[in-house]
């Protein structure tokens, strides 16, 4: 019943009329902003499309590229009804203000509301952003490998680490086993932060170790399992990520944990590394199955969410009779 219970409350909102259909979803990446619409009726999402964007980025040319993408998946001279973004950490979703350092730096303090609302032909406030990892979450919860679990955490693995917890199907950045934000990419381990060891670079540093050659991963896992060099990199790597979930995770007590972004497409290699480290846990390890069309359709379904709460009739206080 619990389990009932829960689902229900992660899709409950989607079972009344929703006036809204044509919600703009992006999820800008460290390289390149996917884009596609969201109908909140089905939690479906139209053609996917894509563009680069260099870490470089003029506030201009990361405005064109949004102008750019909303030409390709919403035909002129229709209006999107809402704007959802998931962006990288760290940002200000509220104020809609950049604060990386990392990547988009010309954008570093920019409000980018006003400049979106023009390009994309929509009232500011009808513009939602939101942690990037969490939209991940968000849309394993409505459509993927989260569905029907009260307590799960969706991590990314990447350049970087994103990650996000949820509980009743709502994402939660602070209680009982969640980090500060809901974020274990910086968080200490052993000598350094967990960033370092669950990324690209720890696998690319791994297998350099092994055979003295420096390769990107795409490159390593294609090599394949058989290789004996990359099958001991990709073991290590999922010792490694099995030890760290269980030291950033096991308090929160989820009872899955799924795993997304550019590396979790050679799970094959490690992932049963990683379960044996949490065998005696309960902890289910899944591997995404929505991908890149997670974090959009965590967008809408978040923009959907935010929307019916700002619309919803304030409540009335009850009246005393005397």
């Amino acid at each position: 019943m619990r389990r009932v219970y829960c689902l229900a409350l992660a899709a409950g909102f989607f079972l009344s009329e929703d006036r809204k259909n044509q919600i703009l979803v992006f999820d800008v990446g460290g390289s390149h902003i996917a884009a596609s619409v969201f109908s909140p009726m089905g939690m479906t999402l139209g053609p996917l499309s894509a563009v680069p964007v260099p870490g470089s980025a003029s506030p201009a040319e990361f405005f064109d590229a949004f102008e750019s993408l909303t030409k390709t998946v919403l035909p002129a001279p229709v209006s999107p009804d809402g704007v959802a973004i998931a962006m990288p950490n760290p940002f200000d979703s509220d104020r809609g203000v950049s604060y990386m350092k990392h990547k988009y730096q010309q954008l570093y303090g920019i409000a980018l509301r006003p400049g979106l609302a023009e390009r994309l032909r929509c009232d500011p406030d009808r513009i939602h952003f939101l942690n990037d990892a969490a939209a991940f979450l968000m849309g394993e919860l409505a459509k993927g490998a989260a569905t029907g679990v009260c307590r799960s955490v969706g991590i990314t693995l990447g350049t970087g680490v994103g990650s996000a917890f949820a509980a009743d199907g709502k994402i939660v950045v602070k209680g009982r086993g969640v980090p500060p934000g809901g974020e274990i990419w910086d968080l200490p381990y052993r000598d350094s932060i967990v960033e370092d060891v669950i990324s690209t670079s720890a696998i690319q540093r791994m297998y350099e170790q092994l055979t003295g050659i420096r390769a990107e991963v795409r490159e390593i896992a294609t090599v394949g399992s058989e290789h004996p060099q990359v099958r001991q990199t990709f073991e290590r790597f999922g010792t490694e990520l099995g030890k760290v979930l269980r030291s950033t995770c096991l308090e929160f007590g989820p009872e899955r944990i799924v795993i997304g972004g550019g590396i979790s497409r050679s799970a094959g290699l490690f992932l049963p590394s990683a379960e044996n480290e949490l065998v005696d846990t309960g902890i289910q390890l899944r591997v995404s199955e929505l991908f890149e069309r997670a974090p959009l359709i965590g967008a809408g379904v978040s923009w959907t969410q935010k929307d019916t709460e700002e619309t919803k009739p304030p409540k009335r206080e009850p009246t005393s009779v005397a």
